[in-house]
Order: structure tokens, then C-alpha cells, then sequence
């Protein structure tokens, strides 16, 4: 049996400076997202609130909420819709969460069913007011769906836990398809986009993961946004950061101030520029790079198959 990970002996982040702040654009017309509020829309809609379930697609705003929901695709959010950080860009009610719901995993599991899901994307808000950050229920979830769909591949997009001791091999021993945390942000900018999350922190994590995996095909993912004040050459350092802790995959996508109280949009970057990003990262050795301006962390994921890499 492995020892505990702890990845709370790190040196503290230094003071950073904040995200600039300019007036409110217009969005470009690469950003017009087409509303599809269709039956299938309307399915899932009731599917998800009939098990008394929550989804990232909702809860954080996501404009691909119509094409997913489309296409029969959700990623289920667990422990809750209030989390206990609040971050800069995230629109996620922040407070003091209600004890975990004991019948979520088989709830999970059912709407997974039902849906047919093939890859199902799970994920979570941050518990720090859990003594193992939510990890053992994190890994009751996985072994319901894994019960009741035992063709399905699991991807979870998890938090970093707080570092607390045995909380990513609770995670780990559930043997996901793909382990992904996402950074979101250069370190710079962390303080002020991810406060109470370190970036030497997540990138601990990421980089603990892909050492863990002993040879299971597990992938290693995370996630970026461009728009909240980072400068091309902070980008392209956070990339070669990713990919010399172990991630295989990344996803890049535009920021969008999803309410008037969160951080404003400091730039529309083109979508030249995630083409860009794209190659850079195939270049620096990504397994995958998912770059676009609608793009984010669970966007196309069933696409993101471990299987692939090895082909």
C-alpha cells in the first residue's frame, strides 16, 4: 500500500499583482453561441433535476450547455452546488455546503445510464470543510457508475484537495480513464482568478497523478483561459510547466465573465491564436491540445479517449 501524498511542504506562492480591469467589450462575432433548446435539451433538463442533480453546464454558465445537452452529453457536478472557495471567474455560489447527499453516487449512476454516456464527466465543487476534502465520496460516486456502467470510461475533473493526506489515492485507486485538475491560469495571476488555491500546488497534483498511474493507461489533463490579464510568453511558461509534470492532454478556451460579479474579460483573443497554441503544444509534446474560444475543460471529452494514445 503507497504511502499518503503530501503536497502541503511547498514554499508559498509570492504577492502577485492583480488582473487588469478594463471597460466591458462587446463580444466578437467568433463568440455568438446558436441556443438549441430542443427536446433533447429538454431531456437532460429534466433528467438532471428529477435525480436532484447538479451540472458544471448550469451552475458555472457554460456556453456549450445547448450544444452538450444537444447531443445528450452533461458533466455532473458532485458534492453540492456551494463551494467553499470563491473564485474570480467562477460564478459557483460560495458558502458554507450542506452535508454530501449519501444517494448521490446511484443517482449519478442512474442519469449516467440513462443517458447512455459511453465517457462520463464528473466533477466537483471544493469541500474544504471535509476532513478529506469530499475524496471518499469522490470515490463512492465512481464506484456506483462504475456498477451500473461498467462500459463507461470516467473522467474527473477534481480539486486539489487542500493537499490533505490520502485524498488522491481515495481518487486514484477508483482507476479513472482520465485525472484532471485544471490550473486555469498562469501563476501570476493566481491569486487573484484562483484565490485559496496555490499554483505549485496544482501542479503537485498533476504531476503526483501521472506517477501514480503505474502503467493503467490513465491520461493527465488540465484546462486554461485566455482573457483574464496573462501575457502570451506567461501562457506558453505555463505550458512547458504542464507537460514537465506528466499532462498529456490540454484544453485552452476563452474566458467569459460569466456575471457582472466576477472578473471582467481583459481581452477576445482571435481564433488564430488558439490555432497557434494548438501546434505549440503538439510541439512541446501534449498527447492532445483542445484550443478554441468556446472550448473548456470538458468540451469534446469523449473525443480525449486514453485508448488513442496508444495507438
Amino acid at each position: 500500500m503507497s504511502s499518503p501524498i503530501d503536497i502541503n511542504p511547498l514554499p508559498p506562492e509570492p504577492t502577485v499583482a492583480s488582473a487588469p480591469t478594463p471597460a466591458r467589450a462587446p463580444k466578437p462575432p467568433w463568440l455568438r453561441i446558436r441556443l438549441n433548446t430542443g427536446p433533447r435539451f429538454q431531456e437532460i433538463r429534466g433528467l438532471v433535476q428529477g435525480l436532484g442533480l447538479n451540472t458544471v453546464c448550469e451552475e458555472a454558465r457554460c456556453p456549450n450547455i445547448y450544444e452538450c445537452w444537444d447531443q445528450r452529453t452533461a458533466t455532473l457536478m458532485i458534492l453540492g452546488e456551494t463551494c467553499t472557495r470563491r473564485c474570480g471567474f467562477c460564478s459557483v455560489a460560495s458558502g458554507l455546503p450542506d452535508a454530501p447527499d449519501p444517494g448521490e453516487p446511484e443517482k449519478v449512476a442512474a442519469a449516467v445510464a440513462t443517458m447512455g454516456l459511453r465517457h462520463a464527466v464528473i466533477t466537483s465543487v471544493d469541500r474544504d470543510d471535509l476532513p478529506d476534502g469530499g475524496a471518499a465520496h469522490w470515490a463512492a460516486v465512481m464506484r456506483a457508475v462504475r456498477a451500473r456502467n461498467p462500459d463507461c470510461r470516467i473522467e474527473v475533473l477534481v480539486p486539489d484537495f487542500k493537499g490533505k493526506s490520502g485524498a488522491l489515492e481515495a481518487v486514484l485507486a477508483e482507476h479513472p480513464a482520465v485525472f484532471a485538475h485544471n490550473v486555469e491560469t498562469v501563476p501570476r495571476l493566481y491569486r487573484t482568478v484562483r484565490p485559496g488555491s496555490i499554483y505549485q500546488h496544482s501542479l503537485a497534483l498533476l504531476e503526483l497523478a501521472a506517477r501514480r498511474r503505474n502503467g493503467s493507461g490513465m491520461r493527465v489533463k488540465s484546462n486554461l483561459m485566455l482573457g483574464v490579464g496573462e501575457e502570451p510568453g506567461e501562457v506558453h511558461g505555463t505550458m512547458r510547466d504542464l507537460v514537465a509534470r506528466g499532462v498529456e492532454i490540454l484544453t485552452i478556451g476563452q474566458y467569459l465573465q460569466p456575471t457582472p460579479g466576477q472578473l471582467p474579460v481583459s481581452r477576445y483573443a482571435p481564433p488564430e491564436e488558439f490555432v497557434d497554441l494548438a501546434r505549440l503544444g503538439r510541439e512541446m509534446g501534449f498527447w492532445h491540445v483542445e484550443a478554441g474560444p468556446l472550448v473548456r475543460s470538458s468540451y469534446h471529452a469523449s473525443n480525449h479517449r486514453p485508448e488513442e494514445a496508444e495507438s
